[in-house]
């Protein structure tokens, strides 16, 4: 879809961008075939030179460059062509101020393989794992968990980020990334009604009663994240796509989801909930 995209360039909106398309230019290269005189007027002068520079940066892979470009509710567009290159993450925290809170915990999944980082045995190896992508998709990432992250490691997140609160709310899907799973059907199955404070109380559990079954359904939670981050990439990508010519060329497959490496544990979950939710 990047190839067909003309709203990263400076003066193109969605209408003259519906316009491009209604006179045939599908592509970039498509724009490189016509004389400049067949070009609308109100954007001949640039659309060439930002077509050929789009080009370049697409040929050595530079996806930030695009992201850079691209509003909020459009970087849906990376998606497919840098998808062999693409981490979904997700972190769990003690509180949501990061000069005062802790990560706990680090889920990470590229679509062959899901990572996992504990406070306390191996979280620094998120650092090295995360520069090896791309393309990162989170949901409420550029509010959250980015600046988190960045703060917590002293480090400097450079991927290119779509962050599928802005692409789903976009379409109008609000409520959370649980609102918005349930909305499109996805069902959380043992982990339903478990949000983010309750992953606070299940390390703490963990913490204070050194309880493994607290941290492993911690990390189911954790992972289930960013397992159906996957999901709501393909299908808001789908439902984006739908609104354009490329309907059913540049459709994207719903991924099957990966065996998971944890499962929650239901005592665990209701001595919580007895505990705290009274």
């Amino acid at each position: 879809m990047l190839k067909q995209t003309f709203c990263h360039i400076p003066g193109i909106g969605p209408r003259l961008e519906n316009r491009l398309w209604s006179q045939g230019l599908h592509s970039w290269e498509k724009v490189l075939e016509r004389k400049p005189g067949d070009l609308p007027r109100s954007c001949r002068s640039s659309l060439c030179a930002h077509v050929q520079k789009s080009l370049a940066e697409f040929k050595t892979h530079n996806a930030s460059y695009f992201a850079d470009r691209l509003p909020g509710n459009e970087q849906w567009r990376l998606y497919p062509d840098f998808r062999d290159s693409v981490a979904y993450f997700d972190i769990e925290t003690t509180g949501l101020r990061p000069e005062l809170s802790t990560i706990t915990t680090i889920a990470l999944y590229d679509s062959r393989d899901v990572r996992y980082y504990v406070h306390g045995r191996n979280l620094n190896d998120f650092v090295d794992d995360i520069q090896q992508y791309k393309l990162l998709v989170t949901y409420n990432g550029k509010c959250f968990d980015i600046p988190f992250v960045e703060r917590f490691f002293d480090i400097e997140v450079k991927a290119a980020h779509i962050d599928l609160r802005y692409v789903l709310a976009s379409m109008g899907y609000k409520g959370g990334l649980k609102g918005c799973e349930r909305q499109l059907g996805i069902d959380r199955g043992e982990l339903d009604g478990v949000d983010g404070y309750f992953a606070v109380l299940l390390w703490s559990e963990f913490v204070e009663h050194g309880s493994e079954r607290a941290l492993e359904t911690l990390l189911a939670y954790n992972i289930e994240d960013v397992v159906n981050l996957e999901q709501l990439m393909v299908l808001a990508y789908n439902m984006k796509i739908k609104r354009t010519p490329f309907a059913e060329s540049h459709k994207c497959v719903v991924p099957d989801p990966p065996q998971l490496p944890f499962k929650p544990d239901t005592k665990t979950i209701m001595k919580i909930r007895n505990a705290y939710y009274r």
